[in-house]
């Protein structure tokens, strides 16, 4: 029988996702095959070796610009977009995250890295931006919600999405320029936030688009959440050099159901919004079959 260092180490080894370990020392005790395909370096290479020294090879800009991208010892929530620079001298840019590693008694013991190609985000639908600080976050939100969607696919929580457009955007921004709008969306994503559960989580999805993750357990609660929400962005009315502009937001809500793919259950959550926006916006709408 396998003993339980042998079951850990076959675990990692089975995850799509990067990993890589180290002791209180700084050292890499654990690598396994996704950083082994991602960087080039196989676990021999690195085993062993500081963090740090790793990082001065593989990070485009070395150990300070991968601090600065993924923050000092970032919760296991939070992560940021870095480039690596892999072994034949090609770079990959990677959605990176580290997490701190406690033993039963509360007490670090270690680190953990967690990363993947940036380019997995693109096989979800999501909307369209050139801004790079919204394309952060997106990869921020995409990294959460597959581990909320793994979750579900285990059973431990129910998943929804509410995927949220501020009707008035493309015309404020045509009107009052890129300035004047997301001062706006920064506002109506502060209101929306204020009416979350504490368990939920909101995060900017596109140029004028919002992603909401929820555990509601039912599709009526879902809509019934997401049409307080539409009510509370009524009530964020925000001005602009004297401009009044009243705004409202077009939803579509989506429960996940069992067997279905992330990239579906955002397509279906897609779908509901573009059915708000088409009836004339201010509306919220579920995906057809779900309730």
């Amino acid at each position: 029988m396998a003993d339980r260092a042998d079951l850990v180490e076959s675990a990692f080894d089975a995850l799509g996702e990067a990993a890589a370990l180290s002791d209180l020392d700084g050292k890499v005790v654990f690598w396994n095959r996704a950083a082994e395909g991602i960087t080039g370096y196989h676990g021999g290479d690195v085993v062993g070796r500081r963090v740090r020294d790793l990082l001065e090879l593989m990070v485009v800009g070395g150990s300070s610009q991968w601090v600065r991208t993924t923050g000092s010892e970032a919760s296991g929530d939070r992560g940021s977009m870095a480039r690596l620079r892999h072994l034949q001298g090609y770079e990959v840019q990677v959605f990176a995250r580290v997490t701190t590693l406690r033993d039963g008694m509360g007490s670090r013991i270690g680190s953990a890295v967690l990363f993947h190609p940036a380019d997995n985000i693109d096989s979800l639908p999501h909307g369209e931006t050139n801004d790079a600080r919204i394309s952060e976050s997106q990869m921020q939100l995409e990294d959460r919600l597959a581990r909320l969607h793994e979750d579900f696919d285990r059973g431990d929580l129910p998943l929804g999405v509410l995927w949220i457009s501020v009707d008035q955007a493309p015309e404020l921004r045509g009107s009052h320029g890129c300035r004047a709008c997301e001062a706006m969306l920064e506002s109506m994503e502060r209101t929306l936030a204020s009416g979350l559960k504490p368990t939920e989580e909101i995060g900017r999805w596109g140029a004028n688009d919002f992603l909401v993750l929820s555990h509601e357990r039912s599709v009526a609660a879902l809509v019934n959440h997401a049409r307080t929400l539409a009510g509370l962005a009524r009530t964020a009315e925000f001005r602009w050099w004297g401009d009044r502009i009243s705004l409202t937001v077009s939803v579509g809500a989506v429960l996940a159901e069992q067997n279905e793919s992330l990239s579906a259950l955002l397509e279906s959550a897609q779908a509901a919004m573009l059915a708000s926006i088409h009836t004339g916006g201010n509306h919220v709408s579920c995906a057809q079959g779900r309730g």
